[in-house]
């Protein structure tokens, strides 16, 4: 059986976790000062004083260490802050009294035992640390004469609620889709998979931006050279900022060349952990909905999560259907051209003839009517996307119909092409990723050119440039037509035909999982 070593030779310069290349260090790293005045006054000059910068010292009195607190209004929550931190203090304080003398790090322990009441805390010695934690949302907590500071979690901002996903809706299956918020898009992830060897690794990506990454997966199942590789390729991000899921694709993909998507990218939770429990892994991104699935194949890009929440049946005829619609989508309007430019013996006669008089009239050859079509239905394609939802859709769908239906009274293009055009429009949207949707639609138009010049035989060689070039493509050192080509046998119970639950007993043969089972009476210890 091949092993794949997930193995990517593309070199990068490293980068710590909180994405700064090392050997560079930061303009504002440093020592902490040792005085809360010096240290509350330092953070204030780096950020150069801004309004919602809130500073509270709080003193408990000779003796005793001064404390501040350093946070942003608007991104943290003052009445946490004002309800647990500066009442623990002065609780704290009220119990020591005035008589007493305390270091720094002795009120420290006072607190983290018996009066500190927030839930999330970490204390870190890096000014950087600091900087980051309190741009996020965070309260930095302030000791004097201790060198840590305490960032205490208090996030709190207007976000989009748990809502059904727009780009991947499904009749039958969850209605719970990915926010910006990574909080709850980990928390969505932790209710649809209740194990104990779950983990989060998080880093941080941007020099700039300093987003909260997250590699989502599975210990005691993914294969250790996968995620050593997704690991490696995050830590060599160098980039001011990653504003959307989008920038860590294209940096971390195996080929820029490719129209085809090397990693898939979904907002729905379901599909997520059901990847993950393959042995794949997933990148979550602080401020945006759309996760990343890797490694990704051919197979994958037609499968949806309804396939398995519908009978076995069910199911595979609706991913026939989708297979069908791949083909129609990418040669439906080049045969067409073939056939009415170069083959038309290939036609049956009555056919022929019902073409012959459509075509009457048309000025244009079948080549420039299809282009015409095409670009025609891309450019509503393209506003029905961008204009607002209810303007959209009355665009794309009153726009085509209107500017079909003067075309063909003008004699531009003839009726039977409406309808090609149609349909191949019709088999686009049956696509379940957006982004594979969008690459045979580039090819579609390769395949009518090629068409019109050399008829079939072009878009036989097409489809032929097409097939070598997916069995070249690799996607984090699993080849792209997989379980195709390499051939997993096992694996094509759900390839085209999705086998009953009783037959997918094992995980996929290719992903090389350390735990193969997916199904069966042992229980799993933590």
């Amino acid at each position: 059986m091949p092993r794949f070593l997930f193995r990517n030779h593309n070199k990068r310069s490293p980068l710590r976790k909180d994405g700064v290349k090392q050997g560079e260090a930061s303009s504002s790293s440093g020592d902490i000062p040792g005085s809360v005045h010096e240290a509350v006054a330092n953070i204030v000059r780096i950020l150069d004083a801004p309004d919602d910068l809130v500073t509270r010292f709080v003193s408990g009195g000779d003796g005793i260490p001064s404390c501040a607190i350093v946070c942003i209004a608007g991104l943290s929550d003052l009445n946490m802050i004002n309800e647990q931190i500066v009442s623990s203090l002065q609780q704290a304080f009220s119990a020591i009294g005035h008589t007493e003398k305390m270091s720094g790090q002795e009120l420290y322990g006072l607190l983290n035992k018996q009066f500190l009441s927030v839930q999330k805390y970490k204390t870190t010695r890096s000014l950087d640390d600091i900087l980051v934690s309190v741009l996020s949302g965070d309260a930095a907590l302030f000791i004097d004469g201790l060198d840590q500071v305490l960032l205490i979690g208090s996030k709190k901002w207007t976000g989009r609620s748990v809502e059904e996903p727009q780009t991947e809706a499904l009749v039958r299956g969850p209605r719970e889709g990915f926010n910006e918020s990574i909080e709850t898009n980990l928390i969505l992830l932790r209710r649809a998979i209740r194990d104990p060897k779950l983990r989060f690794d998080t880093y941080r990506v941007g020099a700039r931006g300093k987003k909260e990454l997250v590699i989502a997966y599975i210990e005691n199942i993914v294969h250790p050279d996968l995620l050593q590789e997704v690991k490696r390729r995050v830590e060599t991000i160098d980039i001011d900022d990653a504003p959307e899921s989008g920038t860590i694709e294209q940096l971390i993909q195996d080929s820029f060349l490719s129209p085809f998507p090397l990693i898939l990218h979904t907002e729905r939770p379901d599909k997520v952990a059901s990847a993950i429990l393959q042995g794949k892994v997933v990148i979550l991104l602080d401020g945006t909905p759309f996760a990343l699935i890797m490694p990704t194949t051919f197979v994958s890009l037609v499968q949806s999560p309804e396939d398995y929440y519908e009978r076995w049946l069910i199911g595979s005829l609706i991913r026939i259907l989708r297979y069908i619609a791949v083909f129609i989508s990418l040669t439906f309007p080049s045969l067409y051209i073939a056939l009415v430019s170069f083959h038309q013996g290939m036609i049956p006669s009555k056919l022929a003839f019902s073409i012959a008089a459509a075509r009457e009239g048309v000025p244009f050859p079948a080549v420039v009517e299809a282009f015409l079509m095409e670009l025609t239905l891309e450019l509503l394609r393209e506003a029905g996307v961008r204009l607002p939802k209810p303007i959209g859709q009355t665009i794309g769908i009153v726009g085509g119909l209107v500017i079909g239906e003067a075309a063909v009274q003008a004699g531009i293009v003839s009726p039977i092409m409406v309808i090609v055009v149609a349909v191949t429009a019709v088999s686009s949207f049956a696509i379940p990723s957006y982004s594979a949707g969008i690459a045979f639609r580039i090819l579609r138009f390769i395949t009518m050119i090629t068409a019109s010049m050399f008829g079939l035989y072009g878009i036989i060689l097409t489809l032929i440039m097409i097939c070598i070039h997916l069995s070249r493509l690799q996607s984090f050192g699993v080849p792209y037509l997989t379980p195709l080509s390499p051939g997993f046998s096992r694996d094509w119970r759900d390839m085209v035909i999705r086998a009953p639950y009783t037959m997918l007993t094992k995980r996929p043969q290719f992903m090389q999982t350390k735990d193969d089972s997916r199904m069966g009476n042992r229980r799993r210890g933590p």
